[in-house]
């Protein structure tokens, strides 16, 4: 974090000099039309990320494949790959023509996995890279592998096998485990769509778990909020309401010990520099002030709430905040976009259904009517969100041109609000 008003930064991208050499046409996707998805382990925790390029990766080799390769992989994966992957594996799709140029390598072996596409087959060639990459100590995985596959040849250097659920029938999946699972090959369940998908594939013996599940909320009975949740939901009502009243928010914060913790902690970091160690919750309120006071609890309780879930909806929800908070002057509303981006994964975070959370928040009648998927205002500006974010570039693309963007504009602000949700929850 690099000044205390953090939540009003935008993070600017500053080129490298690789990629100002670059020519444009290489340059603008290789930078930053990327997208990612998350690979969980088996407590939820991330493991890593499939990194999903425009137009796939094939297509940035197809002229000087030197040029191409660092202008795509070093450029971008390199200089973003941490704002990509957090640190952890990166997943990224493998052609044959990858293999044979050995244009993973390009990325250390320690971060990336060699993802070898299902249309990939096992001839000489294949084997002897895939023996290159092992020697060079990365790791392997065999994507959407299907009962009778082709590729068993390359089971031998595979240390995670990737099985798509939609694709293929229980008994087939567990027949697959039974036959390729093993200390060193992990398997891994690709396309879960719910929690109950999930748990199932669990249950069956995957290690590895790839898809959206972890972004839908349980089904609950009743309409009533968790006992656990309700002080977050009614600190984000209070934010959400036109007028703040400071006594009682003041009231509701010193009711809530964790938020009362993070926020006196965050005062007294290094990040403020402040001579006088700040000791309650009103001495933070008045240096705050009102605006910021709504973005921090925001942030906090998306932090705070999701502690018993998946991290990666944290980091999901503010990516998602931000970018309709950049993308704002581009649609006509008087609502506050960055609720509405946060709110699209608060269901899952206190895992409520989306209708009872906006029961209890205040928001705009535009922002509830693109968060129930009804005809809206901003339905653009949310479709085109959870394109970008999903690697659907087509689609992205035509929301995009609807709202007079270009796409550079929507992948560098996705990119930026990438960074930020990385920067903004650090040390909270």
């Amino acid at each position: 974090m690099k000044s205390p008003h953090k939540y009003a930064d935008i993070v600017r991208v500053k080129p490298s000099p690789a990629k100002e050499k670059a020519p444009q046409s290489l340059a603008l996707p290789g930078q930053r039309y990327v997208a990612r998805q998350a690979i969980l382990d088996r407590a939820q925790n991330v493991f890593g990320y499939e990194i999903l390029f425009r137009n796939g990766v094939e297509d940035f080799f197809n002229a000087d494949p030197e040029l191409a390769a660092r202008s795509t992989l070093d450029s971008s994966l390199l200089f973003g790959i941490t704002t990509l992957c957090d640190n952890r594996r990166a997943f990224v799709n493998c052609t044959r023509e990858v293999l044979f140029k050995d244009l993973i390598t390009l990325l250390p072996p320690s971060q990336a996995v060699a993802e070898i596409l299902e249309t990939v087959e096992p001839e000489d060639r294949v084997i002897a890279a895939c023996k290159r990459l092992k020697a060079a100590g990365y790791l392997i995985a065999l994507d959407d592998f299907a009962p009778n596959d082709p590729r068993i040849p390359l089971c031998e250097f595979a240390d995670i096998i990737k099985v798509d659920v939609r694709a293929t029938r229980p008994e087939e999946r567990a027949a697959m485990i039974r036959r390729f699972a093993t200390p060193k090959c992990k398997m891994l369940a690709e396309k879960l769509e719910t929690p109950h998908e999930f748990q199932q594939a669990r249950d069956m013996g995957f290690t590895y778990f790839q898809g959206y599940f972890f972004c839908r909320p349980e089904l609950v009975i009743g309409r009533e909020l968790p006992a656990s949740r309700v002080h977050y939901v009614r600190l984000l009502e209070m934010v959400s309401r036109a007028e703040i009243d400071m006594v009682e928010l003041e009231g509701l914060l010193k009711q809530e010990a964790s938020i009362s913790y993070r926020l006196l902690r965050y005062l007294n970091s290094p990040v403020f520099g402040l001579s006088l160690e700040v000791k309650s919750i009103r001495h933070a309120m008045a240096i705050l002030g009102e605006r910021e006071m709504r973005r921090w609890i925001r942030l906090i309780v998306t932090v705070g709430a999701a502690e018993q879930t998946c991290s990666e909806l944290i980091l999901m929800g503010l990516a998602r905040a931000r970018f309709c908070e950049l993308l704002s002057k581009h649609v006509q509303s008087d609502g506050d976009l960055f609720l509405m981006g946060l709110l699209s994964v608060m269901d899952a975070i206190l895992e409520v259904s989306v209708e009872v959370l906006l029961e209890q928040i205040p928001v705009e009648r535009e922002i509830k009517a693109a968060l129930l998927g009804q005809k809206s205002t901003l339905q653009p500006l949310y479709k085109l969100m959870l394109a970008h974010e999903s690697g659907r570039w087509a689609e992205s693309s035509e929301i995009a041109r609807s709202l007079k963007l270009s796409d550079e504009e929507v992948a560098t602000n996705w990119f930026q609000a990438l960074q930020w949700a990385q920067e903004a929850t650090t040390g909270v």
